[in-house]
This record gives C-alpha cells, structure tokens and sequence, in this order.
C-alpha cells in the first residue's frame, strides 16, 4: 500500500508535535482552526506517527534539552494571563491553554491567584551553556586539522 504524501502544514504539524509533544498545541501552531479537532484527527493516521517517530529519532538528547529550553525563554504566557483575568471558570477551557511555564499556582485565603514561572534567564543562561559547550565539541576538530596542517607546511619548510 502506497503512503500519501504529507502536505506542508502536516509536516509543519509533524515537527511541532516532536517538539511540543501535544497535539492541540502543535495543530495550533501549524495553523489548523480547530487544533484539538485537527490534532486528534492528524494523530490517528500511521503516516503522520511514522513522520513524528522518524523526525524524533534525528534529534539528539541535548536538542530535545534545547527545545524545553527555549520553550522556557521565549514562550508565550498568554494563556496565564487569561487564567488570572478570568472571572468564571466557564470562560475557559484549561486543556486548551499552554501552561509549560508555569512552576507553580496557588490560590490564596483571600481569592486571587498566585502564579510563579519559570526563570527565562535562567533558562537562557543555561541554552548559553549548551551551545558553547556544543561549540567546543563540534570546533576542536577543525582546529585540530588546522594545527596538524600547519606542522605538516612547517616540515615542508625545514627540508
């Protein structure tokens, strides 16, 4: 049986599923009008888990590090912000709302909300990190093959 080929905005659907792991939030994100509709229906066929599962098998440990990461920095707190304006609980759904950086909620005596998130300079300090460690890594050997070739002209000198 021949597999359909994915249209862009699946693709797009793809690559934000491996990295958000949620199917709303990715069919959101990739521009679906009804994402929990679009995600639930994008997540039931094998071609777009197949894609998901061969995208995921690319990345590295330290990229999925990276994307939390960067989920962390730059992400949006629009969906706390309508949880604190709300005034009912009917004018919200929270399984539609992105609360990733969230690190804590409470609700105080005296009515309210107390919400704590996540440190982005934290998390930005430590994206810093992990690119100039990858640096390093990824540069030494072409500094190696530079000093290697270096000894081998200055050999050449010497004759």
């Amino acid at each position: 049986m021949k597999t359909k080929k994915l249209t862009t905005k699946e693709q797009l659907f793809c690559h934000s599923f491996a990295l958000y792991a949620n199917a709303r939030e990715a069919a959101s994100k990739s521009g679906y009008a009804s994402p929990e509709r679009a995600g639930m229906k994008l997540m039931a066929r094998k071609e777009i888990r197949d894609e998901i599962s061969r995208i995921r098998s690319l990345k590295t440990g330290n990229e999925e590090i990276i994307c939390g990461l960067k989920r962390l920095a730059f992400g949006s707190v629009a969906d706390c912000l309508k949880l604190i304006l709300c005034d009912t609980q009917e004018n919200f759904d929270t399984e539609k709302m992105d609360f990733f950086n969230i690190a804590e909620i409470k609700k105080p005596k005296g009515g309210g909300l107390e919400i704590k998130f996540f440190d982005r300079l934290k998390a930005l300090e430590k994206l810093s990190q992990i690119c100039e460690s990858n640096d390093d890594d990824s540069s030494m050997p072409f500094y190696e093959a530079i000093r290697k070739s270096a000894k081998a002209l200055e050999g050449k000198r010497n004759e």
